[in-house]
């Protein structure tokens, strides 16, 4: 079933959260379960550990893109810009957008100083460090909440973040923890199977349609 963004049954929501996983190896691309591992339970901590002025490096960079990518639209020339990236310049930059936290948009505008850093990565990397603010950009959660996936610029991140937000508190208020990325999870997974459901209507249309052929 396709979750609506509306929807306020929370069981509903958590079921769409608890399908992640699935949904995840359903796309059948094996790089993705080791890039998904690496980027929310690897990473956070790798992050955080850097303490008191956390950062991200080059290569976790690297690898947060190939997650992204991965788990959307393949556009190689962005992970060819950020693998390049100087180490001092992402340890600055990124550095500099944390200590921006929680003001997203500085932070946005912090890291979007990097070459093949738009506001969707960007977004990508501060729901690593700071998952119960910025929720990662992905084009399903942004057509489910806002009707709008093409937009991606810093105004239209800051208009979803807030969307995603006020749905997070609203979702937790029965005593659950939702944060906002927790809500762009459920959302992509919701997507993602609505689309393999269809997939295989589709398949099994096709089949029936051969069989009634061949009679």
């Amino acid at each position: 079933m396709d979750l609506e963004f509306d929807c306020s049954n929370l069981s509903l929501w958590k079921q769409a959260l608890s399908s992640y996983q699935s949904r995840i190896e359903s796309l059948n691309k094996p790089k993705l379960l080791s890039l998904e591992e690496f980027y929310r339970e690897k990473l956070q901590s790798l992050i955080h550990r850097r303490n008191p002025n956390p950062y991200i490096t080059t290569s976790e960079l690297s690898q947060l893109m190939q997650w992204k990518l991965t788990r959307g639209k393949w556009r190689p020339r962005l992970l060819d810009f950020v693998s390049a990236l100087d180490e001092e310049l992402v340890k600055s930059s990124s550095q500099k957008a944390f200590e921006s936290l929680p003001d997203i948009s500085k932070a946005v505008n912090e890291l979007t100083l990097l070459k093949g850093v738009g506001p969707a990565t960007a977004s990508a990397i501060l729901a690593a460090y700071a998952p119960h603010l910025a929720p990662f950009m992905s084009d399903e959660a942004m057509e489910a909440a806002i009707g709008n996936s093409k937009d991606y610029s810093l105004k239209q991140y800051l208009f979803f973040a807030s969307k995603l937000q006020t749905k997070a508190e609203e979702l937790s208020s029965e005593g659950d923890v939702f944060t906002p990325s927790d809500v762009e999870r459920a959302l992509w997974s919701s997507a993602i199977g609505a689309k393999l459901q269809s997939s295989q209507s589709d398949t099994s249309t096709n089949k029936n349609t051969k069989r009634k052929r061949k009679r």
